[in-house]
C-alpha cells in the first residue's frame, strides 16, 4: 500500500530549503519556519486556503519562497536551542494562522515517547486524511541521519511492505524515503515528536474542537 500527497515545486526543487536564505539565522536554524511554509503552501494548493500563502501556490519561485520564509520567521524564529518542542511549533503556527484570519484547524503534539505502533498509525491516518505531518527529530543513534537531527521536516507519504512502513520525508528541497520505525526508535533521551493537524468541526455558528475522521 502506498499513499503520497501531491506537494509543490519551487522551480526545480521539491518544496523549500533553509539553505536558500541569506539571513544567517534562517540558513542555520530556519527548519521550523520552512516546514510551516511548506505546509501552508500545500494547504493553499490542495485545499484552496489561499489566505495562508500570499503568492500563487501553483507557481512558486525561489524568490517568492524566500520572501514567504522571512514573513514566517517572526512566528517560528530560529533560536539558540532550536524549536525543540511541538508546543512551541504549534503556538507559532497558530499565531500565523490567526493573523491571516484562516483558523480552520486544531493542532495536537505527539510526544516522541509515544508507543511506536501508535505513532505509526497516527502518521498514516494523518496522511490518509490529506494532511502532511510536521515532524521533529532531536537526537538519533543513527549517524546517517545527521542532517535530520535537531530538525523539523514534513512527512507527506507512506508505503507499507510487509512489516515495514516507509515515510516520505521532505526537507532541503527534496524527498527521501525513510523507515518510520527506525526513525522513531532513536535510543536517545531527547526524542522530538510530531504534530497532528485536523479540520475543526463546525456546528451552526459555533466552532467545535472535535476532530473530523
Amino acid at each position: 500500500m502506498k499513499k503520497e500527497l501531491e506537494h509543490f515545486n519551487v522551480d526545480e526543487w521539491y518544496g523549500g530549503s533553509q539553505k536558500w536564505f541569506s539571513d544567517a539565522w534562517m540558513k542555520i536554524g530556519g527548519c521550523g519556519a520552512v516546514t510551516a511554509c511548506d505546509l501552508c503552501i500545500y494547504l493553499a494548493k490542495a485545499m484552496g486556503l489561499t489566505d495562508l500563502y500570499p503568492g500563487d501556490p501553483e507557481h512558486v519561485t525561489m524568490e517568492d519562497y524566500i520572501s514567504f520564509g522571512m514573513r514566517m520567521k517572526p512566528y517560528l524564529s530560529p533560536r539558540m536551542h532550536g524549536i525543540n518542542r511541538t508546543e512551541t511549533y504549534i503556538d507559532g503556527l497558530n499565531t500565523y494562522l490567526a493573523d491571516t484570519g484562516c483558523v480552520p484547524f486544531v493542532m495536537e503534539g505527539v510526544s516522541g515517547e509515544t508507543d511506536i505502533e501508535k505513532a505509526v498509525c497516527l502518521v498514516k491516518e494523518q496522511i490518509d486524511r490529506g494532511f502532511p505531518v510536521p515532524y521533529l527529530m532531536l537526537l538519533h543513534r543513527d549517524k546517517k541521519l545527521d542532517d535530520y537531527m535537531w530538525h523539523w521536516f514534513l512527512l507527506n507519504g507512506y508505503e507499507e511492505d510487509g512489516k515495514h512502513t516507509r515515510v516520505k520525508a521532505v526537507s532541503y528541497g527534496k524527498a527521501v524515503w525513510m523507515d518510520l520505525r527506525h526513525l522513531w526508535r532513536t535510543d536517545r533521551k531527547r526524542k522530538g515528536g510530531f504534530v497532528l493537524i485536523r479540520k475543526k468541526e463546525v456546528s451552526g455558528n459555533t466552532d467545535s474542537e472535535g476532530y473530523e475522521s
